[in-house]
């Protein structure tokens, strides 16, 4: 049984009779409960999540979310050009933040004009977002913006957890429960009108070479494999310090096996060598 599962309870407790070893025996065993119980307030660690890539596939168009401004939209209805696709909840502390603020950096310095020749549409698979709260984290960024930019260019959507959660999953995008806050990748994802997928783009910071490429490979209907994943092999997201961090024990592990496959290689052509220049 989990140590999260279950907190000790008064008739856990061994029988207790009047006099001073007694009294002695209350305070440990109330002490042997109370602190498990105080422990147990602490989250259990967040569950993984994965972002699994559907490329060539189609994402789920056909769901009803709601606006900035409190209206009802079809997603089919609002993607008929290439879209940015990014999945964040309006109230995270973690890394919807940086990661929104790097899409802002690269829609202020990409060549491409936004609301024209692609949009960025923002999802909330948090149902506790509403359309208040869409339009005030809207209002922040376009209060940032260094050129100008059309209102339908960046949409912030929210919707109910089941439809938001269809749309996740038709991307590959995982995201769980964690106390008052989601686990969940930081990664965009590039749809074509039709809402093919054709790229993710991941991690927080964005080339404008790179979304440049993606939306001109998205208007063409080009599915391109991810090339650039070093971001979320070598860094992984800790919850606890709501940041990235440096995956040494990957890295040192891709190294040792890398360092064994050199090794067992020049081994083997010794061999081979030694071989050759043996004559029966």
């Amino acid at each position: 049984m989990s140590f999260f599962a279950r907190r000790a309870q008064p008739h856990d407790w061994p029988a207790i009779t009047a006099g001073p070893a007694c009294a002695v025996a209350l305070a440990v065993a109330t002490t042997c409960a109370v602190v498990p119980a105080y422990a147990q307030t602490a989250l259990p660690p967040p569950e993984e999540v994965d972002l699994i890539e559907h490329l060539g596939d189609k994402a789920n168009l056909d769901v009803d979310l709601v606006d900035e401004t409190g209206a009802t939209v079809s997603l089919r209805t609002l993607i008929d050009k290439p879209t940015v696709l990014t999945l964040n909840f309006f109230r995270c502390a973690g890394i919807c933040t940086p990661q929104l603020n790097g899409v802002l950096d690269v829609l202020n310095k990409v060549q491409l004009q936004p609301g024209t020749e692609f949009q960025v549409i923002t999802v909330s698979f948090d149902p506790r977002d509403d359309a208040e709260l869409a339009a005030r984290k809207k209002e922040s960024y376009f209060k940032q913006m260094k050129r100008p930019m059309p209102p339908d260019a960046w949409r912030f959507l929210t919707g109910r957890a089941a439809t938001t959660k269809a749309l996740a999953d038709s991307v590959g995008f995982e995201f769980k429960p964690w106390g008052e806050d989601f686990v969940h990748p930081g990664a965009l994802i590039m749809l074509a009108k039709d809402g093919k997928i054709t790229r993710y783009l991941y991690g927080v910071k964005y080339l404008p070479f790179d979304l440049q490429m993606a939306v001109t490979e998205a208007t063409d209907g080009l599915a391109r494999p991810t090339i650039a994943k070093a971001l979320s092999y070598c860094f992984s997201y800790d919850p606890e310090g709501r940041q990235y961090v440096f995956s040494i024990t990957r890295v040192v592990g891709t190294f040792v096996l890398l360092s064994m496959a050199v090794f067992m290689a020049f081994v083997l052509l010794s061999k081979k060598r030694q071989s050759k220049g043996v004559t029966p």
